[in-house]
């Protein structure tokens, strides 16, 4: 007799997460692998963040704070948002959670009854779709393709709501894809959700500072302010100021969704730690600079890997706009064979090829609803990256294509 929950039954681990823990096991072996399976900068966070949080601890106790977050926090996210994105939030319009995952996770379980459609344009992140199933909601995945660059069209959009479409998830700039989206692509995807009133918008801004090529970021609610009363807009300081540990994500929206988010929350995990919600108000109103200097680096790492992915004949990446990943088409690796006899049949066995012979941990783009593709993340140091790309090279060089 299995005591396991039966709506478990369809949702999967996180594939990143598996990536990395294959290629800790290979390494554990002796192998020398390089993990580019999951996105984590490897910047230490800016030290005024980290100071803020340990001077804090140390003068007073941490006690309980409201689940909705401390009222500090949250003015220092509704000042973020005007000055930032031109979007005028009250403090019960906004919610502090452990990470832009457990803020997602609450929006779900908040309005997903059994046999609702969740839009997930494809690629989409990996937990989208599971955390979706948890609810008994039904993903939809368009597809997105690399000649549309990776973004939702309002063609495909129209034809893809259903009277039981829930919700909209759009990411931008986008994991896995790294693409964004002008004010003008989203303004015409708002056209055609203002005809669908049942249709609720989350728009996943956590990738918002790293943004290339001169590019402005122009949030979904700024936008299609028409849309405020039915938009989620969420994002969190894991990525801009390298506090994927600190585990703080917020979101703002209508007040309905954020009281009865904050209940869920008042029932489970209460709120975010007090330390890492002081560390959270310290980077939003702190110096920006690291900021900058994060997003640079980042670009540079993105031309490398352009750069070298380009040398390689059988593999195609445009240039990401955005994140840090590199979202790399593999179609003509599908049918070859190793060295070994065997035949490469889908994205998952080239991302196991590459593991197994070029010691490189990618995740195959089956994991993000596109195939053939492969993911490798970009926020590691120059180096490494130069070597994970030539070992790539080498690999795909000994395949019969």
């Amino acid at each position: 007799m299995t005591y396991i929950a039966s709506r478990l039954s369809a949702v999967k681990p996180s594939a990143s997460m598996a990536v990395s823990e294959a290629a800790k096991e290979l390494a554990a072996t002796g192998v020398d692998v390089i993990d580019l399976g999951l996105g984590e900068p490897d910047f230490a966070a800016p030290a005024h963040i980290t100071k803020a949080a340990f001077e804090a601890a140390t003068r007073e106790r941490m006690r309980y704070t409201a689940s909705l977050g401390t009222p500090d926090l949250r003015q220092a996210i509704a000042a973020k948002f005007r000055r930032e994105n031109g979007l005028d939030y009250a403090l019960d319009q906004i919610a502090v959670a452990n990470g832009a995952k457990q803020i997602i996770f609450n929006a779900l379980m908040a309005t997903v009854e059994e046999g609702d459609e969740i839009l997930l344009p494809a690629p989409y992140f990996v937990s989208y779709p599971e955390m979706a199933k948890l609810f008994g909601g039904v993903p939809v995945t368009p597809e997105c393709p690399a000649e549309a660059g990776f973004r939702l069209t309002p063609d495909v959009l129209e034809a893809s709501i259903t009277d039981k479409t829930r919700w909209l998830f759009l990411n931008m700039p986008g994991n896995p894809s790294g693409a964004v989206y002008s004010r003008e692509q989203l303004q015409a995807l708002g056209t055609v959700l203002v005809k669908h009133p049942q249709v609720l918008i989350l728009s996943d801004e956590i990738y918002e500072h790293i943004i290339f090529d001169g590019r402005p970021f122009v949030s979904f609610g700024a936008a299609c302010p028409e849309l405020l009363d039915r938009t989620l807009v969420v994002n969190g300081v894991s990525k801009a100021y390298a506090m994927t540990g600190w585990r703080v994500g917020y979101a703002a929206g209508p007040k309905a969704l954020i009281k009865a988010m904050a209940t869920i929350q008042s029932q489970s995990c209460t709120s975010v730690g007090a330390p890492a919600q002081i560390a959270a108000r310290a980077a939003l109103e702190g110096p920006q600079d690291d900021v900058a200097k994060f997003r640079t680096a980042f670009e540079r790492r993105r031309n490398l890997v352009v750069e070298g992915i380009s040398k390689i004949d059988a593999l195609q990446l445009d240039p990401p706009e955005g994140a840090f990943y590199a979202y790399i088409g593999c179609a003509a690796l599908i049918g070859a064979v190793t060295p070994s006899g065997q035949t490469l049949a889908d994205d998952v066995a080239v991302a196991k090829y590459l593991l197994e012979e070029g010691h490189v941990a990618a995740v195959p783009g089956t994991a993000y609803g596109l195939s053939p593709f492969f993911r490798i993340s970009t926020a590691t140091s120059d180096e490494i990256l130069v070597e994970a790309v030539a070992r790539i090279g080498r690999a795909v060089a000994r395949l019969k294509i």
